[in-house]
């Protein structure tokens, strides 16, 4: 009988001795990992534009020194490009939509025309010329369409106001039946309301900083200057209005997000099969 109960001891040492071989072979389990932190899409950020512009006027009409406006003819007219500098704040609601308010500078444009003028029974022709500069403030909301390759096209619309600035305006006789005459105006100013549409690219650089190309049209309302003057100092007329003026734009500018950076994810910690 102890020959019976040392063999059947051995062989369940064996046994034992077996499982505990197997389960050492056996490849440590994995932990699930935990799931990772996702970013939120909403945040602060600071834009700063450069670009410049591309204006047109649709009218200009002067306003004589009786208060009429004499019948005039605009041959032509133009702007010069202008520089266009920006800042603002604005705020990311989630992935697609985000809105800010700028203010922005643009740079003196020279205005030069041409026009045939009758007025007293008689008809001439003049050169008119100023420069004009703008102070602009939007508020502003974009779509973001979606981004392929770290590239996002964008929409947007704005509205607010504006003040529109000229100065150093002349006009000049030229061959008429009237002698040359030259005048000179007073600078003047006007606010109007203003509005805006936007269209563009933004690519993403980092998780914080955004390159973004981006055109815009910009209507900015109407330009009077100051009274207007003759050589010797008589008064001429009221002044010039330069009628709905609009421009359209190109900038290159930089968003930058205010994002926290994510928590480190937690180590995967391999779990061992026991036997």
């Amino acid at each position: 009988m102890r020959g019976v109960g040392i063999a059947a001891m051995a062989g369940a040492a064996l046994v034992i001795g077996a499982q505990a071989a197997g389960a050492a072979d056996l490849p440590p389990i994995i932990q699930e990992a935990p799931p990772v932190p996702v970013a939120e899409f909403g945040g602060w950020y600071l834009r700063g534009d450069i670009g410049f512009s591309n204006q047109r006027v649709r009218d200009v009409i002067f306003v004589d020194s009786g208060g009429t406006v004499p019948a005039e003819q605009n041959l032509t007219k133009s702007f010069d490009r202008a520089g266009i500098f920006d800042l603002g704040v604005g705020y990311r609601f989630n992935s697609w939509l985000r809105a800010d308010v700028t203010g922005q500078f643009r740079g003196k444009a020279h205005f030069q025309a041409l026009d045939v003028v009758t007025s007293g029974g008689s008809t001439f022709t003049e050169r008119t010329f100023a420069s004009k500069s703008e102070w602009v403030f939007l508020a502003n909301v974009y779509a973001d369409l979606g981004t392929w390759w770290c590239v996002t096209p964008f929409v947007g619309a704005g509205v607010g106001f504006d003040n529109v600035r000229i100065t150093n305006w002349e006009d000049i006789g030229v061959a008429s039946a009237l002698p040359a005459a030259n005048n000179f105006a007073d600078a003047g100013s006007k606010w109007n309301f203003a509005w805006a549409a936007h269209a563009g690219l933004g690519y993403r650089v980092s998780s914080n900083l955004t390159l973004e190309l981006a055109y815009h049209f910009l209507s900015l309302g109407n330009g009077v200057t100051g009274q207007v003057h003759g050589l010797d100092g008589s008064f001429q007329g009221a002044g010039d209005h330069l009628n709905r003026i609009y421009s359209h734009d190109l900038t290159l500018g930089l968003r930058w997000m205010f994002v926290a950076p994510l928590p480190p994810a937690e180590p995967l910690v391999p779990l061992v099969r026991k036997s």
